[in-house]
């Protein structure tokens, strides 16, 4: 194995490994932070929470590129972090854990069954992408929103990542979080002594189960993976010549995301846009060599896991402004290409366009979220707008006159 390894092993692997890392951790881990502030989290369930998503995507990653000999890179799902940031203040913790726990049995027997690619097209891809970019859609809004109040740190790190999707797109976020930073230098102060200054571990919690919080959290968070994350995860692999059933990473992901529920992780899936950077050929110029970029990303997702404590305590002493601009800025890009995803389609654009609307009202009724009336509201019309398809003997017989 190890003779294996120092084979195939590069530093354009090692750079890439690291490149999407740094990409992959600079805006989700801060949606994190801003959820777990929202729902009012303890330091420790934060702590747990970071430990238990970057493990297992750690774990997970690193088995899977070494078992198929390919870069296969996880990720927490950014999409449900989100989703989390506006279902997690109303939801009893033990109840979200719950819901966490059903999300991840539901993409286990997705996986097991092998049903993912027929149940992906039941749900046309433009409602998928209008329901993320509806849930998506408050989150970027509410940096105006932090611009209005704090004008002189949130427009700088606007302008320049703005300036850098144009001249530095792979970097344009870690400069502007690097510059809110450094406005806000005065701002921050050194952890407490004794505040989470070792390695961060994980803490256990209960599940509780409700209808609320499945309906509202697991539903969702279920459909928002598979869609959002496996989907265009499984795509980015295929497309770089990787031909893995998707049976194999949606059951494995499954499984971690059921073991690290508990801990409080949200769920562990494939990663679209930073598994680009390790897929193509500046990771390797040989194809077969680059599952080592994957392993690589997995051992990192490790140590930074170990360090998920301290690294949150120090994101915890940065300004809100920041945070939220932050957060909002890492999602402008999924937003924009989401909208574009969901308009494309001309035959389902006026459900995908309700199902964004929705989405993005927030609205909450009978106790059920914005998000699962967008997809019964988008479903019902996309069933509704559809032409009906004659049976096949019908549609020969047409043909045949």
């Amino acid at each position: 194995m190890w003779q294996t390894l120092r084979r195939d092993a590069a530093p354009s692997t090692l750079l890439a490994a690291v490149l999407a890392l740094l990409v992959g951790y600079s805006g989700p881990f801060l949606i994190i932070v801003h959820a777990a502030q929202s729902a009012g989290l303890s330091e420790p369930q934060l702590a747990s929470w970071v430990w238990a998503v970057s493990i297992g995507s750690g774990v997970a990653g690193a088995w899977l590129s070494w078992r198929w000999k390919a870069p296969v890179i996880t990720a927490w799902s950014t999409p449900g972090a989100a989703l989390l940031l506006t279902a997690l203040p109303g939801t009893p913790y033990p109840e979200a854990v719950g819901a966490f726990l059903a999300a991840a049995a539901i993409v286990t027997l997705v996986g097991v069954s092998g049903m993912f690619d027929r149940l992906m097209r039941l749900f046309p891809p433009a409602l998928a992408a209008a329901l993320l970019a509806g849930i998506l859609f408050r989150f970027v809004g509410d940096v105006v929103g932090e611009a209005a109040r704090d004008l002189a740190l949130v427009l700088p790190m606007a302008a320049l990542f703005f300036i850098g999707r144009r001249f530095f797109p792979r970097w344009a976020l870690l400069a502007a979080i690097a510059a809110g930073v450094a406005l806000s230098l005065g701002q921050i102060r050194a952890p407490a002594a004794g505040s989470w200054q070792g390695l961060a571990g994980p803490l256990f919690t209960m599940p509780a189960w409700s209808w609320s919080a499945c309906v509202n959290l697991a539903l969702p968070l279920a459909l928002l993976a598979l869609t959002s994350q496996f989907l265009p995860g499984m795509a980015v692999l295929r497309a770089s010549g990787y031909d893995l059933p998707a049976r194999s990473p949606v059951t494995a992901l499954g499984v971690a995301s059921l073991l690290t529920a508990p801990l409080g992780g949200h769920g562990v899936t494939l990663a679209a846009i930073i598994a680009a950077i390790c897929t193509g050929p500046e990771s390797h110029p040989d194809r077969r060599r680059r599952y080592v970029a994957g392993l690589l990303c997995g051992l990192l997702y490790i140590v930074l896991g170990l360090m998920g404590g301290a690294l949150a305590a120090w994101v915890l002493l940065l300004p809100k402004a920041l945070v939220v601009a932050a957060a909002g800025l890492a999602l402008f890009g999924t937003l924009a290409s989401s909208l574009g995803a969901a308009l494309a389609d001309g035959e389902h654009r006026e459900a995908a366009l309700l199902t964004f609307v929705v989405a993005a009202s927030g609205v909450s009724i009978s106790g059920l979220g914005a998000p699962l009336w967008a997809m019964l509201a988008g479903g019902l019309l996309c069933r509704l707008l559809s032409p009906v398809k004659p049976p096949p003997e019908k549609a020969v017989e047409a043909a045949a006159r």
